[in-house]
């Protein structure tokens, strides 16, 4: 397969799962700015999803997800990863599944109705970002229904879970400054729920552990949970095996991918809850971060020749 025609594919995947997680913390956000504003303030996440020469501020609910959705000087718009994810899907329309490159079309003609924005303003705001978040719903299902095994569907999959690994790691960042700056129990509880939510795990955490949020069970979950679909271990295990099924293809070499990839996971795998909190969560993020970066890195090095 081309270099261009896999990286394209990669990044196919990590901007539809970049989506979905933005919708997702702009919809438990709006929730709980609702009930308590002066502890989930909109600032954070603009800071985050944006460029440092954006000057965007507003506490304003409906106005920063018009800036998160709409916005075309946002590169992080969900209007400008659509669009970059049916850019990417257009150049290899003959790799992926007829109803999956409609699925992406659709999505795009979808966001660009221009009616679109007067909904936001004018209705649900929580039923207008579930709405966004069917149509990645459905590109998943979509994708997994429809798209044949074999290099398209692991390179597609190596982008969604490279992405995944690190929407985590600063999902969880992102609240940890949060939980820095209260000694108050109750408010750092409130903290873990909104990134449980966020990531999609409250539900799962109440039924594994019927109590109230303790950060030793939460560190647990989010990051060596083998059966959670969004915790990093697994994750990291589902890159791996996608790597290793690209290997086995000969549509990536060997190099010291497999060390990187054994290395993080045994990390991620074999770290105890008590080591992970005397090094500091925030250092052990980081370093998951810069493990996955040194991963992506040694896959352009050895097989992309452009960048997305």
């Amino acid at each position: 397969m081309l270099s261009r025609v896999a990286n394209n594919l990669i990044w196919l995947d990590r901007y539809m799962e970049r989506g979905n997680g933005i919708l997702s913390l702009l919809k438990v956000n709006f929730y709980a700015n609702q009930d308590s504003p002066e502890l989930f303030s909109w600032t954070p996440i603009i800071k985050n999803f944006t460029t440092s020469e954006n000057d965007f501020y507003t506490e304003d609910a409906i106005e920063c997800i018009d800036f998160m959705v709409f916005n075309i000087g946002n590169s992080n718009s969900i209007l400008n990863i659509v669009t970059k994810a049916r850019e990417n899907a257009r150049s290899v329309q003959e790799h992926i599944s007829r109803e999956l490159w409609l699925c992406i079309n659709n999505y795009y003609l979808y966001l660009t109705d221009k009616d679109l924005p007067r909904r936001l303003r004018e209705e649900d705001p929580v039923q207008f970002l579930e709405d966004l978040r069917k149509h990645h719903l459905i590109y998943y299902g979509t994708s997994d229904v429809t798209q044949e095994r074999g290099p398209s569907y692991y390179f597609m999959h190596v982008g969604k879970f490279l992405e995944r690994v690190i929407q985590i790691s600063d999902f969880t960042a992102l609240k940890l400054k949060e939980i820095a700056n209260t000694s108050d129990s109750l408010e750092k509880s409130f903290y873990w729920k909104n990134l449980l939510l966020s990531i999609g795990g409250y539900q799962l955490y109440l039924k594994t552990h019927k109590s109230t949020f303790n950060e030793e069970h939460i560190i647990r979950m989010v990051f060596q949970d083998k059966s959670f679909p969004r915790s990093v271990y697994y994750c990291v295990n589902k890159l791996n095996r996608h790597i290793n099924q690209l290997i086995e293809t000969n549509e990536l070499e060997k190099n010291n991918l497999e060390f990187l990839l054994g290395k993080l996971e045994s990390t991620i795998k074999y770290t105890t809850t008590e080591s992970i909190m005397e090094q500091g969560l925030n250092n052990y993020i980081e370093g998951i971060k810069e493990d996955v970066r040194n991963i992506s890195a040694n896959i352009n090095s050895v097989y992309f020749s452009n960048v997305n």
